[in-house]
C-alpha cells in the first residue's frame, strides 16, 4: 500500500518554484489557484526572498500549492485514487494539501481555504508575541511536565523523540536557557505559536467560513493529525482541520496509524524532505520517497506501480 505525506509550514520554498514551472501539469494547478486566491503563487514562488514567504498568510497557500501540483505532475492530472495511490496525510498545514488530494477539496476549495487559514492564522499570531521551538530528547512526560510549568504547549508531536513547543516569547527563552534533561532546543523561523491556544481567534474565523463548503468523503483513506485515526467523512475531517489551529499536531500517532494499517510506501510530496526525515527514523522498513524536484518524477512513479 502506497500513501502521499504532505508537508507543514517551515519547509523551504523559496526559489522552489522554478524548475517545476516547465511541468504543465504543475503549471495549470498553479495558475488555478493563483487566479482564485488572488496570490501571485509564480511570483513568491520563484522570486520572492525567505523573509517575505515566511508570512504566514504567504507560506501556507505556497505550500499547500506546491503539494498539490507536484503530486499532479507525478499522476499527470489524474486524481490520486485513478493513480494508484491508496492514502494521504498532511501535517499541519498539510492537512489541506491532504484534503485535496483525498477528494474532500477540490482544487479551489483547498487554495481558498488556506488562505483563510494562513490569514485568520497571521492575525492571531499579531495580537501577542509568540515564538516556536523545536525540542530534541528528553523523556516526553519530562518534556510535556516542564513546558506546562513555563506555560508553553507541545505544538507538534513529531516522532523520534521531537517535539515542537510552543508559547510566549518569555516562556521559549526559559525553556531555551534550561532545557529538559537529555534535549536540545533549536529555534524556529516561524510567525507565532500555531497549534496552541494563542490561535483561538483563528478557530472562529475559520468555523464562519468553513460554513460556506460544501465538501466529499474522501476517496482514499486520510489520517487525521488530531490522533492519527482514519477520517472517511468530509464534514468531519473539515471540522478536525478547524480544531486543528488550536491543538497539537500528533504527527507520530499518523505515522504510526499508518505502518498499522500496512502501508509499505510512502511519497512525501514537494516541498520535500522534512518527513521523509521523520519517517526514516519512525517507520523501519517503508520505502521512502522525498520529492524534492522534477527528476524525482519517474521514481515516484516507480514506486506508486512497485506498491499496489
Amino acid at each position: 500500500m502506497i500513501a502521499v505525506v504532505c508537508p507543514g509550514q517551515g519547509s523551504q520554498t523559496a526559489g522552489f518554484f522554478t524548475p517545476w514551472l516547465e511541468i504543465t501539469d504543475f503549471k495549470s494547478v498553479i495558475d488555478v489557484m493563483s487566479s482564485v486566491s488572488g496570490i501571485d503563487l509564480i511570483e513568491h514562488g520563484t522570486q520572492s526572498d525567505a523573509d517575505t514567504i515566511r508570512d504566514t498568510a504567504i507560506a501556507q497557500p505556497l505550500i499547500v500549492s506546491a503539494s498539490v501540483a507536484s503530486l499532479f505532475a507525478v499522476t499527470g492530472g489524474k486524481s490520486a485514487k485513478d493513480s494508484g495511490i491508496q492514502g494521504v496525510a498532511g501535517h499541519s498545514v498539510g492537512e489541506i494539501a491532504a484534503a485535496v488530494i483525498s477528494g474532500v477539496f477540490n482544487v479551489e476549495q483547498g487554495i481558498s481555504f488556506v488562505k483563510e487559514r494562513g490569514n485568520a492564522m497571521a492575525k492571531a499570531a499579531a495580537l501577542e508575541t509568540t515564538s516556536m521551538v523545536a525540542i530534541l530528547g528528553g523523556e516526553q512526560t519530562e518534556v510535556e511536565a516542564n513546558l506546562a510549568q513555563l506555560g508553553l504547549e507541545p505544538a507538534n508531536y513529531n516522532g523520534s523523540g521531537q517535539i515542537v513547543a510552543a508559547g510566549s516569547v518569555e516562556g521559549i527563552s526559559a525553556l531555551q536557557a534550561t532545557p529538559p534533561v537529555g534535549s536540545r532546543v533549536i529555534p524556529l523561523q516561524v510567525a507565532g505559536a500555531f497549534h496552541t491556544r494563542f490561535m483561538k481567534p483563528a478557530v472562529a474565523e475559520l468555523t464562519s467560513f468553513a460554513n460556506t463548503l460544501k465538501v466529499k468523503d474522501a476517496e482514499i483513506k486520510l489520517w487525521s493529525n488530531a490522533s492519527g485515526n482514519l477520517v472517511q467523512s468530509g464534514a468531519d475531517f473539515l471540522g478536525s482541520l478547524i480544531s486543528q489551529v488550536s491543538s497539537s499536531v500528533r504527527w507520530d500517532l499518523c505515522m504510526k496509524a499508518m505502518v498499522e494499517t500496512g502501508v509499505t510506501a510512502i511519497i512525501e510530496v514537494a516541498p520535500a524532505g522534512t518527513l521523509a526525515g521523520l519517517a526514516k527514523r519512525s517507520m523501519p522498513g517503508i520505502e521512502i520517497l522525498a520529492l524534492k524536484s522534477p527528476e524525482n518524477i519517474d521514481a515516484a512513479r516507480t514506486l506508486i506501480s512497485n506498491h499496489q
